[in-house]
């Protein structure tokens, strides 16, 4: 056989292989799609869902009862405000508070689409005005102040709205003398409202000051996946008691900019809710089913509770009163 042959028998067996091997990722990939396809098409029908962690198809149904529970590995799925509520709150006992208020864009803000649009389409979405429901419910038979974030609407992200409808919560839960309930799920600040957004940080932070120290009232504060940026930053983390979902991604800046700011790895998991236990950032880890308990219990142990009583004041040593 001439050189000549050789190479013209190579080529011509290396093109029956790329053929072979391309038409058996076209097989695969076509495979992949009518898998997915068959799994988005059950779960819109509200039949199938399936873990983010594990990958199991779980049953929607018995999903549900077990609070959006995984039940193969005990991995906590993303639930909607609404979800959270009907888990926390005694039945027929909730009234939303301020379900009216809108954000306006009074920036103008637009990148890929506007901000206006991207407020549309969340609602639409979601059926919320923002990010976040508040109102008033009863817990095991206790009258509280209730806070729920909702990360389905534009991430959670913490605008003029967000922070307003917070603040007149605790407000309402000062005046009233209620025990207050924030659940976070956010990826911080919006971006879109720039300054507005971080104001309300402090405006925040200000009112839970009135409430905590001056009225000595209770907040407590539960973090889900994913709690991050402003909200971590302010009330997140400023409960009497802080309680997190297991596995609860909690921290300020993501992993990567942390690694790529002081230019060295940090361990996966440094940001998990049993990292921060661990190094005393929070309280309680609380898997869902049996939070409303949780909650029930520290309530009316706080009711029972002598700090509530005002403290008399103690004189300061360095100050002369003659």
């Amino acid at each position: 056989m001439s050189v000549t042959n050789w190479f013209e028998d190579k080529r011509k067996f290396g093109g029956l292989i790329g053929a072979f091997l391309e038409e058996a990722t076209k097989v695969s990939v076509s495979a992949e799609k009518e898998r997915e396809k068959w799994i988005n098409v059950n779960t819109n029908k509200g039949l199938w869902a399936r873990c983010d962690n594990c990958g199991n198809m779980l049953y929607v149904k018995f999903l549900k009862q077990n609070k959006s529970v995984c039940e193969e590995c005990g991995y906590h799925i993303s639930t909607n405000s609404m979800e959270r509520i009907e888990l926390l709150i005694d039945r027929n006992t909730w009234i939303p508070m301020d379900e009216d208020m809108i954000a306006r864009d009074v920036l103008g803000f637009s990148d890929e689409d506007s901000h206006r649009n991207r407020i549309a389409g969340s609602q639409d979405k979601t059926g919320l005005t923002d990010a976040i429901q508040t109102g008033i419910g009863y817990l095991n038979g206790t009258l509280i102040a209730l806070g729920v974030m909702d990360f389905h609407f534009m991430g959670g992200s913490m605008g003029s709205v967000v922070g307003e409808k917070i603040t007149r919560l605790i407000e309402y839960a000062t005046d009233k003398s209620s025990p207050l309930v924030l659940t976070c799920a956010s990826g911080g600040a919006r971006t879109q409202e720039g300054t507005l957004s971080l104001m309300q940080m402090a405006k925040i932070s200000s009112v839970l000051q009135i409430h905590q120290v001056q009225k000595k009232l209770l907040y407590i504060s539960i973090l889900t996946y994913p709690t991050t940026g402003g909200v971590t930053a302010s009330f997140g983390m400023l409960g009497d008691i802080i309680i997190a979902e297991p596995k609860a991604y909690t921290a300020f800046a993501g992993k990567r900019v942390i690694e790529l700011t002081l230019r060295q790895k940090i361990p996966d998991g440094f940001q998990a809710a049993e990292s921060l236990f661990d190094n005393g950032l929070l309280d309680l880890i609380v898997p869902r089913n049996p939070l409303k308990g949780v909650l029930g219990e520290i309530s009316e142990l706080y009711s029972l509770a002598p700090y509530k009583k005002k403290i008399e004041s103690v004189p300061d040593p360095y100050v002369s009163y003659f």
